[in-house]
């Protein structure tokens, strides 16, 4: 394998990452941390302390990347979030 073939394949694997999006939850002064909590583990498949950690990050720093991958597959997470009564995105 020649240099220029790695070369190659790193770069092969940084343009399929890049097509990935992201759930981001904003904070907002009306949901619990439990409500926040219970909602990710539910709608994300987070783990208990995966959900803490997010609602922790959320509240401090204003918001939080709470998923990661493709647009149809983030859709309907985003979709449960939102009717949980929380303010998420894809982007």
């Amino acid at each position: 394998m020649s240099t220029r073939e790695k070369i190659q394949e790193e770069v092969e694997v940084a343009e399929k990452e890049s097509n990935l999006n992201e759930i981001v939850l904003y904070n907002d002064d009306v949901n619990t941390f439990d409500h926040v909590i219970n909602s990710l583990i539910f709608a994300c498949e987070h783990t208990p302390e995966q959900a803490e950690q997010c609602s922790i990050i959320v509240h401090y720093k204003g918001k939080c990347t709470v998923k990661t991958g493709e647009f149809n597959e983030l859709k309907p997470r985003c979709s449960m979030l939102l009717e949980a009564g929380l303010s998420a995105e894809i982007i």
